[in-house]
């Protein structure tokens, strides 16, 4: 492998010390934490270490400064509408399991979706809720509002679909169910943390994310988003001593749920993984959510423009600009794509096979060497 260089200290190349010889083309699965976040884990269990939860209080201060860097991520009206879940799929299952469903009702989704995305919202069935997959073709917004009538209650769609790359227009979707009375549901697992996320711009009333993707932190941590309208509308099924609206007050009888997002987070916080997303959101923005986007969306531009020029390459993922984001799936001619997938891990390119072929999803820091190489290895 050639020697590849990492980019100037302006661009944040000191943040992400990978090992040498590898390519890192795996954001949209599992991503390598920054620098800073490493400190930080290390700084957190030096301290629990040495001195326990003597300095707890300092703790809660980074939850709280979290909940604020996700308000500003999401563009949220207040950090009251931000709850720390553990995963994408315990939010959708909040979503799911907390609202009055009636038999005849139904969600409509896509038929690209991840297993999350999917699973919790077809065990709706015992309940008499039918799950509309829309096929999504050409216009694939149009797709999911041909699924939807009198009695759609709720669309749930990735703001990004996780095998093809697809990006969904967000704004027109969020039009549309509001218009309707349609409660819109994003997951945005897939684009947090690449593309810009404006909630209220959006019109959405519920979105929820992992951290672990390309808002480069831990796993075990998620950011939910409710809108404020919507919070008393889920029936809660998690009870705990953290979602009460008098938190610390351990000696009360009489409680009440809080008012805030909080009331859906019933136990003790993940302090750990809050430290390192803090850490983790805390380059995003500093270095700004347009640029960030601009360097995901140019390294995923490059990437489409040279596999084209690759003889019996197909790209699956959608070439127009505003159709992709930071992935991009291909298979070659006469290759297997899992075989094909191996081969590039064992040369230390780290993707995925998804979608019936390979998937390639680089950050804003990756390099254009390390882009170029990752197509070579493929060409050969």
């Amino acid at each position: 492998m050639p020697d590849i260089k990492s980019p100037s200290p302006t661009d944040y190349s000191h943040e992400f010390p990978l090992s040498a010889g590898i390519v890192y083309l795996n954001h949209a699965a599992v991503a390598p934490w920054p620098r800073r976040t490493a400190e930080a884990v290390c700084r957190f269990a030096e301290e629990n270490s040495a001195l326990g939860a003597r300095h707890y209080p300092r703790w809660l201060k980074i939850e709280i400064e979290l909940r604020e860097q996700l308000r500003q991520l999401l563009n949220a009206p207040s950090v009251e509408d931000i709850a720390l879940l553990k995963n994408t799929s315990e939010g959708l299952s909040v979503i799911a399991y907390g609202l009055p469903w009636q038999a005849g009702d139904n969600v409509v989704i896509s038929n690209q979706e991840f297993p999350s995305n999917r699973i919790v919202w077809e065990s709706l069935r015992e309940l008499g809720v039918e799950c509309r997959q829309a096929v999504l073709g050409g216009d694939p917004e149009q797709a999911l509002f041909d699924c939807v009538d009198s009695r759609t209650r709720l669309l749930a769609i990735s703001s990004v679909q996780y095998a093809s790359g697809l990006r969904m227009d967000l704004a027109r979707i969020g039009a549309f169910c509001r218009a309707r009375g349609v409660l819109f549901c994003i997951d945005a697992i897939q684009s947090l943390g690449a593309l810009p996320l404006d909630v209220q711009a959006v019109y959405a009333d519920f979105v929820v994310a992992d951290g672990h993707k390309w808002l480069l932190g831990p796993e075990g941590l998620a950011v939910f988003y409710c809108r404020a309208e919507r919070r008393e509308a889920l029936r809660l099924h998690q009870y705990g001593w953290h979602m009460v609206e008098q938190l610390g007050d351990y000696d009360r009888l009489e409680w009440q749920a809080a008012r805030s997002a909080r009331r859906f987070e019933c136990g003790s916080p993940n302090m750990l993984g809050i430290h390192a997303l803090h850490a983790s959101l805390s380059l995003l923005l500093e270095m700004g959510m347009p640029r960030v986007a601009q360097g995901v969306m140019d390294n995923a531009t490059f990437l489409i423009e040279r596999l084209r020029s690759v003889a019996g390459v197909t790209l699956l993922s959608p070439t127009q600009v505003e159709r992709h984001a930071g992935i991009v799936t291909f298979r070659r001619e006469g290759s297997d794509s899992a075989a094909l997938w191996r081969r590039l891990m064992d040369q230390g390119v780290v993707c995925a096979a998804r979608g019936g072929g390979v998937r390639y999803s680089p950050h804003f820091y990756t390099t254009r060497a390390q882009l170029e190489h990752a197509v070579e290895l493929i060409s050969a």
